[in-house]
């Protein structure tokens, strides 16, 4: 009889045991977050600013529910990126299922956005309520990540709560491995969302150049 974990309750530990995942601390893995990014132009400054008043407005007048920050910050985010226009697609809510390596243990869940090109996963994003903390959701995005059917290519994947950001990177094969980008704030000075942007639009070149090769 299979047995089955949701994804929301699978913790690092699990990971670990099952799949032999390990963090990576070599900025090598992981160089895409680090590199230098697509300069922003003036008035999409201007619109990312926009978006983060709205959110500070959001806040003022709690819950912040997980639809709320889809609409907010995560939809401009995705259009200034290009992810709805070809050649990225979108799905939202997408079926996994990550099978252990014993006794039969799965573990299922649903992704809140997928954006793939040409059926290549490029970015795994988990959207939660803005008092939610990002860092507690890794588990979760991971197994998400790990399920990708190309499991000898990276898939990124990003944890958003409208107020935090954290990147991810995630290898199957031949060695399991991950590492996170730093946390980016609203709380912090300035508009952090200019670099989420900005790695975000990276991403998308990063696959395509990938590609081409």
């Amino acid at each position: 009889m299979v047995r089955a974990i949701p994804a929301s309750q699978v913790t690092l530990r699990t990971l670990k045991q099952k799949f032999a995942l390990q963090q990576t601390s070599d900025p090598e893995f992981f160089p895409e977050w680090l590199e230098t990014h697509p300069n922003l132009i003036e008035l999409e400054q201007q619109y990312l600013d926009r978006v983060k008043d709205n959110f500070l407005a959001l806040r003022e007048d709690p819950p912040r529910l997980e639809n709320s920050i889809k609409m907010v910050v995560l939809a401009p985010l995705l259009d200034l990126a290009g992810f709805y226009r070809k050649p990225f697609r979108l799905e939202t809510e997408p079926s996994i299922t990550l099978e252990m390596e014993d006794e039969g243990t799965v573990v299922r869940g649903r992704i809140d956005v997928l954006v793939q090109k040409n059926r290549l996963w490029l970015l795994v994003i988990e959207s939660k309520r803005s008092d939610f903390s990002v860092t507690r959701a890794v588990p979760q995005a991971l197994a998400y990540m790990l399920s990708n059917p190309h499991g000898n290519r990276p898939s990124f994947g990003a944890i958003v709560n409208g107020n935090e950001f954290l990147f991810l990177k995630a290898l199957r094969q031949p060695v399991a491995q991950y590492a996170n980008s730093r946390l980016f704030s609203l709380v912090n000075p300035g508009n952090e969302l200019y670099a989420v942007l900005q790695i975000l639009k990276q991403l998308g070149r990063a696959v395509v150049t990938t590609e081409n090769n």
